[in-house]
């Protein structure tokens, strides 16, 4: 299993890399490549006796969303069937990842190997697009240039998106650092990696980034206050990095990042047309409210539900929740509220169990990374970016995968509970 593990990271690499995903050639690397993967494991699972395979209770909700669009294409019912296949053929890649997931990252060594290449990902993305920032800030690698337009960051045509990608990778750093899950000669190393991401979040300039995050320290400080005793998480780190983020901020020019924030950019959607959107989108709604319009088919049906026209294609609606409505119906909402109703509640139970620091800090991690995506998803459409869904459902998978043991040998942890227990009086 060692390769198709590795063949995941690679993956999760190429489609960050790759400007999220966004374009015929990379989709189709994307799913090729999801393809042989699951291959892969049939294969080297058919050779094992011990085969087992290990069902995620959000499988359900997910595969039930497919199932709705492959049925709007049986049945006929969706106002593109070329649209709808192309969708379905990135769900399918998405699903297979998020399943292969479940099966091959569950030891240990697997999650630990996992939570540093997500941490490496963040710092390299975020180290490149400060960079971009001072020496090529509309173009991406330094050579391409945006022929429809945009504001690109990092590697992403949208700062939105890179900040998407940012609130579904740093908080790993986060709680590894407040939850006591790095050991501590690598809690200098650790701050660093985190610091740069802080601080590319806040040149990037999306505000509904910078709102998700700071959601996400309020979940994370939550989170933390729920955890007391002599060797409760470190609180301070949170002071620490957020302070050395700030410092950072000042050094490289607070005043060019509080004016890209402050300031709408040509190409970017202002708040009142996401509004107008949002509107038109629920009418399309309201008019097909059980099965929707077919999935990927926003595109070609918004224009007539359009109440402020500017001359723009709308391929999305800004909003993750009403898009989905809007193309599934009902039967696609009872899905999203399954999901995230599992998903809730096995992030409350993963979390209060018992476990060991590194286990509590992944945990945290993925509940205020997940948390901060879906708020995320209210102004913006970071869950139809094939990056982000994959990052999204991988820290999904995280939330809900089986607590580890404590790190600490069996004797470590009977005389750390002696040393606790209250003196018996000798007679």
């Amino acid at each position: 299993m060692k390769g198709i593990r590795a063949g995941l990271c690679v993956l999760l690499a190429f489609s960050v890399l790759a400007h999220g995903v966004v374009e015929v050639w990379s989709e189709s690397i994307l799913e090729i490549g999801a393809a042989l993967l699951l291959l892969s494991w049939v294969a080297v699972s058919l050779g094992r006796r011990d085969l087992a395979i290990h069902w995620n209770p959000l499988l359900g909700p997910l595969v039930g969303f497919a199932a709705i669009g492959l049925a709007q294409l049986a049945f006929h019912a969706t106002a593109s069937s070329y649209l709808t296949r192309v969708e379905l053929l990135k769900l399918a890649a998405c699903l297979i990842v998020f399943f292969l997931s479940a099966q091959t990252f569950r030891e240990r060594v697997d999650l630990t190997r996992l939570a540093w290449f997500l941490i490496f990902l963040c710092f390299a993305v975020s180290l490149l697009g400060i960079i971009q920032y001072f020496t090529s800030p509309d173009k991406i690698y330094w050579f391409r240039e945006l022929e429809a337009g945009g504001a690109p960051f990092g590697t992403y045509v949208n700062r939105n998106h890179f900040a998407g990608f940012l609130e579904l990778t740093l908080p790993i750093g986060l709680a590894l650092l407040i939850f006591r899950g790095v050991r501590r000669d690598l809690f200098a190393m650790t701050g660093l990696l985190v610091i740069i991401p802080l601080g590319a979040l806040i040149l990037s300039g999306s505000r509904g980034g910078i709102v998700s995050f700071a959601f996400q320290v309020s979940v994370l400080v939550l989170l933390a206050r729920r955890r007391k005793g002599p060797e409760g998480p470190r609180v301070a780190s949170l002071g620490i990095v957020a302070l050395a983020a700030v410092a950072l901020i000042v050094w490289i020019g607070a005043g060019r990042a509080l004016e890209r924030f402050s300031t709408l950019r040509p190409g970017e959607v202002p708040s009142a047309r996401r509004l107008s959107m949002v509107r038109g989108t629920l009418h399309i709604f309201l008019d097909h409210p059980l099965k929707g319009t077919g999935l990927g088919t926003f595109e070609t049906v918004y224009p007539r539900y359009e109440t402020a026209y500017d001359g723009k294609v709308v391929n999305h609606a800004h909003n993750d929740y009403a898009e989905a409505l809007a193309e599934t119906g009902l039967l696609g909402g009872l899905c999203g509220a399954a999901f995230l109703f599992i998903l809730f509640r096995q992030a409350r139970r993963n979390f209060e169990a018992d476990q060991g620091h590194f286990s509590r800090a992944l945990h945290a991690g993925a509940i205020t990374a997940t948390g901060g995506l879906l708020l995320h998803s209210f102004v913006d459409f970071n869950l139809h970016i094939p990056s982000n869904v994959l990052l999204f459902l991988l820290q999904s998978y995280l939330v809900t995968s089986t607590p580890l043991p404590s790190e600490a040998p069996a004797t470590q942890r009977r005389e750390r509970h002696r040393a606790h227990r209250p003196t018996e009086a000798v007679a």
